[in-house]
């Protein structure tokens, strides 16, 4: 473990260090089990230094406009690691196992919560990941070979990565319908109260800023319909998300789901 991790252990000495496990970021996580409980989030890539500024930018942007974030406790970095300490948000994840009978009521929190991102006026957010953006983004990432070609949604498995990316180009929308995205909509980033069902953590942040709105459909409903990682939920769940959320179009959920494959 990088000696700054050491050292950010020492500052935390009553706090029992559980290794987080589930999500696909790319960072180290921990939760500090202790009083207040904090996670940790570490960088050890060249890439971190912009991640943490990003992540930490949005959870402030975020939490002004009412959102339930955790705090931000520190951000700071030294011989090439980066980290982020924050609070502990309340409740349990999505991903967590939920009784049948509470997993329509967890669609329906889910749902309301895109529909107040995206009501967020797009003029009042700073940051960009409109096609603009992320399709050179996603060039970068051919070229530079940081595809996963081994992590690919099951219907593409095998593809090279210039597949991946004549698919990308050749089914880019003409147009744009630009909202307030989380960006990385799934269910380990969304946290609710057990007993009301209220959201009360979004975590998770880096990717938020003004996208088409199926940004996020696609990968919430991807997270519904995976049974590696959900099998608690189905199809039946994502459709009732999307009923609840207003629809979409499954055109663009594919191609936002195409375009996640390159981050």
């Amino acid at each position: 473990m990088p000696t700054p991790i050491n050292d950010l252990r020492h500052r935390y000495p009553t706090h029992d260090w559980l290794p987080v496990t589930t999500g696909r970021s790319g960072a180290r996580v921990w939760r500090l089990d202790g009083r207040p409980a904090y996670h940790v989030k570490c960088w050890t890539t060249p890439g971190g230094a912009p991640e943490l500024a990003a992540e930490v930018d949005r959870m402030v942007w975020l939490a002004a406009r009412g959102f339930p974030v955790p705090e931000v406790v520190e951000a700071a970095g030294s011989d090439g690691v980066v980290w982020l300490v924050c609070t502990t948000a309340p409740g349990r994840t999505a991903a967590e196992p939920w009784p049948a009978w509470q997993r329509e009521g967890v669609m329906d929190a889910l749902a309301d919560l895109a529909r107040a991102l995206h009501a967020v006026p797009a003029a009042l957010c700073p940051f960009d990941r409109r096609l603009a953006v992320t399709v050179p983004a996603a060039r970068r990432a051919a070229r530079d070979g940081l595809v996963d070609l081994a992590d690919l949604d099951h219907e593409r498995h095998g593809r090279t990565v210039e597949r991946l990316l004549a698919d990308l180009e050749a089914t880019r929308p003409d147009t744009e319908d630009p909202v307030v995205c989380h960006g990385d909509l799934c269910l380990p980033n969304v946290l609710l109260d057990p007993d009301t069902l209220t959201v009360t953590g979004i975590v998770d942040t880096g990717r938020l800023g003004v996208a088409d709105r199926h940004t996020d459909l696609a990968l919430v409903t991807r997270s519904l319909t995976s049974q590696r990682l959900n099998p608690q939920y189905g199809a039946a769940h994502a459709d009732r998300f999307l009923t609840r959320y207003g629809g979409a179009d499954p055109a663009r959920i594919a191609f936002y789901r195409l375009l996640d494959e390159f981050f």
